[in-house]
């Protein structure tokens, strides 16, 4: 297969950004973090690194990398936590990106789907081909008739790495409440920022074209995510080292302080809702044929 071009100042380009993070991150901390398919990926890539090699070598962009990779252990954390008892569920990756989290977490049982806009699933196609177990979506997430093509008779996982940040609070709510109402006994995962982390993140806002960025979601208390839906648990936490430790000879103290302050000051925190309800499972015995 010829290699992809990445145009710069691309749409394309903002994706390929946090691929070559995982790719930085999977090199520097080997024992904390692997993702193969980010170096795999990045090597179809026709595109010029040079700037991001340069980059790498900084304390505070590896950082940058590091952050990155913790959210998404955190998310195959949950993933796996609930494939232990749903082993045959609906792992959804809701604007995925280039991200492989559900292919990382895969058993060999479950469904994987990847939802995201349609220049973004292009590409993704392009770089990973999928099985008759994983079913690319092209779909804004707040259209929500993309919810008709997952399969969650035998439970569903929802999980978004670094999306919610762009929701206001009402689409984010809105997309909560139809998931439950769509998929009971379901479980959703997404991270969050308090009001620091969203105040210093209003440059990026705006370089989206996102002028109303003050309406956009952060959680400050994660205990208000109780009344986004009616009886369901919610549990929150800190997403740099509410999960892992940062176990590698790698991680500085410098890495350890920044992180202290991103659960803390900012309030960066994987969130968990799980929906109230019981999946209407077909089977729990056998895997089920390939449907034709």
């Amino acid at each position: 297969m010829a290699n992809l071009r990445i145009k710069p100042n691309s749409v394309q380009e903002t994706l390929v950004i946090p691929l070559y993070g995982r790719k930085l991150c999977a090199e520097r901390f080997p024992t904390l973090y692997q993702d193969g398919s980010a170096a795999k990926a990045c090597a179809q890539i026709d595109y010029d690194f040079s700037d991001l090699d340069r980059q790498a070598a900084s304390p505070l962009w590896q950082f940058g990398a590091l952050e990155a990779a913790m959210r998404q252990l955190d998310m195959q954390w949950e993933v796996r936590d609930y494939l232990a008892s749903h082993p045959y569920a609906a792992v959804v990756n809701m604007g995925c990106g280039l991200d492989q989290t559900g292919r990382a977490c895969d058993n060999g049982r479950c469904k994987l789907y990847n939802v995201d806009m349609p220049d973004v699933i292009n590409m993704r196609e392009q770089l990973f081909p999928t099985d008759w177990r994983e079913t690319d979506i092209k779909s804004n997430l707040n259209d929500h008739a993309w919810m008709e093509q997952v399969d969650g008779l035998d439970g569903a996982v929802f999980f978004a790495a670094g999306v919610f940040h762009y929701l206001t609070t009402w689409q984010a709510r809105t997309l909560a409440c139809e998931l439950a109402r769509r998929f009971p006994g379901g479980r959703l995962v997404f991270d969050t920022i308090g009001r620091l982390g969203k105040l210093l993140m209003r440059r990026t806002f705006k370089s989206f074209g996102m002028e109303n960025y003050r309406e956009c979601l952060c959680v400050q208390d994660p205990r208000e995510l109780k009344g986004w839906v009616s009886n369901v648990t919610v549990s929150s936490k800190g997403y740099m080292l509410g999960y892992h430790a940062m176990d590698d000879p790698a991680v500085t103290a410098l890495h350890r302080f920044l992180a202290r302050r991103c659960d803390g000051m900012l309030g960066m925190r994987v969130n968990r809702i799980d929906f109230p309800g019981t999946p209407d499972s077909r089977s729990s015995a056998a895997p089920r044929e390939r449907e034709a």
